[in-house]
């Protein structure tokens, strides 16, 4: 990983860190409550942070063993794993951030240099990009301030 991969992937730690501080801090009765996405809780946005994670991985797992392998089975599969996972505890959530998170990190850091460059996608877009663009997505949704 050259160094700015690296500086990259030390800021995604730190927002990973903040966001397992804060989901720690949530309780059963603060999951329920409605976040700032339509129709979603709480409980959805972390459900859904997981996801993500796993499913990047996934992606990252795909380039380094030559294989194209998807985010997801699909977008309705995934919409219904983040809704069968919202309702759990807040310990549960919890746990399988922190999972789903250092799972990523490890198939991140085991990627070869070239390997960030290959073209991925998430989901069916029909836009590829350089595996490399899935750190700053990552950055982006663990280092916001939403609910």
């Amino acid at each position: 990983m050259d160094a700015a991969l690296r500086d990259l992937s030390d800021q995604i730690d730190q927002a990973t860190q903040r966001l397992l501080d804060t989901a720690r801090a949530i309780t059963d009765p603060d999951l329920r409550v409605p976040s700032m996405l339509p129709g979603w809780t709480r409980g959805h946005v972390l459900a859904h942070l997981a996801r993500n994670a796993d499913g990047m991985r996934n992606v990252l797992v795909g380039v380094r063993t030559g294989q194209n392998r998807p985010a997801y089975a699909s977008a309705k599969a995934r919409e219904a794993d983040i809704e069968q996972y919202a309702d759990r505890r807040a310990t549960e959530h919890a746990a399988d951030l922190a999972g789903s998170a250092m799972a990523l990190r490890t198939v991140a850091r085991q990627l070869p240099d070239d390997g960030w460059q290959v073209p991925v996608r998430m989901l069916d877009r029909a836009d590829f990009f350089p595996a490399a663009q899935l750190l700053t997505h990552a950055i982006a949704l663990n280092g916001g301030q939403r609910e």
